[in-house]
């Protein structure tokens, strides 16, 4: 009974351990579990549940994209420099967040070219790729602290009606992945990750499909720039590069296979919730600043190998 239930929910271990994170937080920082902790902690992550959404559409087929933090950090600069550069006014921001846009998605695209329709490893031509996206975000600008104009920093950290703004964002976030999973894309990404021959045979475009992918990849990844220049306030050419293992480190904690087939983006926002609080919960627990990543590394290791654990035995 308890398999099945785990078979179609995979994303509930994920949530139990995010529940036990949260608790532990508020046991030793009671703020942290008030709307203003929780505003704080979502204005933080959401980039991140962002990013790991976006690697989770590739890594439904089976793939996966080393060069998801290069794409936020040129996403990043491109969008604090067009806003300066076009006057930092309504007009300019919506306009700068739309060529972001449109830059995500060229970059989802050279990806899914290189890995699908080139048949380069993924592993290898994404990483390749990452860097000469960072390589453009240093052309484009190289040194950080540009500041992106105050009218969108504060928007991001602002309440509208009392409620905050990044409340907003995820309801907004939650109606498109419950209409993504309606599509016919995340079904087919799904069949091509579970056995690309079969789904080849059956009469599928693999490689179109597998572009698709990537290219929502690069969309969700220039909206998580979007957070991090929001809660920023400032252009920064290297400031998504450690984010991108976190992602995938996000998308096994949720429950999903690296291997393609399986998995849900609700698990992998909660994966992005896990490593949140456990960095939260390291630093109110006191550790000291030098043991801080040994432990943080430790408690996510622990989480993942928890998560593995019960996804195999599910799929059994």
């Amino acid at each position: 009974m308890m398999a099945r239930i785990l078979a179609r929910y995979p994303f509930l271990p994920a949530l139990v351990i995010a529940l036990v994170l949260l608790a532990l937080n508020g046991l030793y920082q009671p703020r942290s579990v008030s709307l203003i902790g929780l505003t704080g902690l979502t204005k933080t992550y959401l980039a991140l549940m962002l990013l790991a959404i976006a690697q989770t559409y590739v890594v439904y087929a089976g793939d996966i994209d080393l060069s998801v933090g290069a794409i936020v950090s040129l996403v990043n600069v491109v969008l604090v420099v067009l806003m300066e550069r076009w006057g930092g006014g309504g007009v300019s921001i919506f306009a700068a967040m739309a060529a972001g846009l449109l830059v995500g998605l060229a970059c989802g695209l050279i990806n899914g070219l290189v890995v699908a329709a080139l048949r380069l490893q993924a592993i290898v031509a994404t990483f390749a790729t990452s860097i000469f996206f960072t390589g453009v975000a240093l052309w484009v600008l190289p040194v950080a602290g540009l500041p992106a104009p105050t009218a969108f920093w504060r928007t991001y950290g602002g309440r509208f009606f009392e409620v905050p703004f990044v409340f907003y964002a995820v309801l907004l976030l939650a109606l498109v992945l419950y209409l993504m999973a309606r599509l016919r894309l995340t079904t087919q990404l799904l069949a091509v990750g579970d056995d690309a021959q079969s789904a080849f045979q059956s009469g599928l475009p693999v490689t179109a499909i597998r572009i698709k992918g990537y290219a929502l990849c690069g969309l969700f990844a220039a909206l998580a720039a979007f957070c991090i220049t929001g809660d920023t306030a400032s252009g920064d050419p290297l400031v998504g590069g450690k984010m991108t293992l976190f992602s995938v480190a996000a998308v096994v904690l949720g429950g999903a296979a690296l291997s393609g087939g399986f998995g849900t983006v609700v698990g992998s926002v909660f994966g992005a919730l896990i490593i949140g609080l456990i960095n939260s919960l390291v630093y109110f627990v006191g550790t000291p600043s030098e043991w801080q990543n040994l432990v943080q590394g430790l408690a996510i290791l622990i989480a993942l190998m928890a998560g593995i654990l019960v996804g195999r035995r599910t799929r059994r």
